[in-house]
């Protein structure tokens, strides 16, 4: 979509090229500017929403927080094991 505006706002300023009106020379390079302000907020809108992060993958801090719970048990037995001591119950 936001080519389009790209093409339009050629056209705007083609049509305010040649004319020889100064009040509709005045209103097409006016357009013309505001659709190419149009166009790279489109263009920056669609890059940072293609290098936007997946949502659904991030973690919530209940979930991170029961998988450090975890890492932890499982350090912990494993600094046990290596020392020879029963697990603790």
């Amino acid at each position: 979509m936001h080519w389009l505006m790209l093409a339009l706002a050629i056209g705007a300023f083609a049509i305010a090229w040649n004319t020889t009106n100064a009040l509709l020379m005045g209103l097409f390079l006016v357009v013309a500017l505001i659709l190419l302000l149009g166009w790279i907020l489109g263009l920056y809108s669609a890059r940072v929403g293609a290098r936007a992060r997946d949502e659904t993958a991030m973690i919530d801090p209940i979930e991170l927080r029961r998988m450090r719970e975890q890492a932890e048990a499982r350090k912990v037995a494993a600094q046990q094991q290596q020392s020879g001591e029963p697990p603790a119950p």
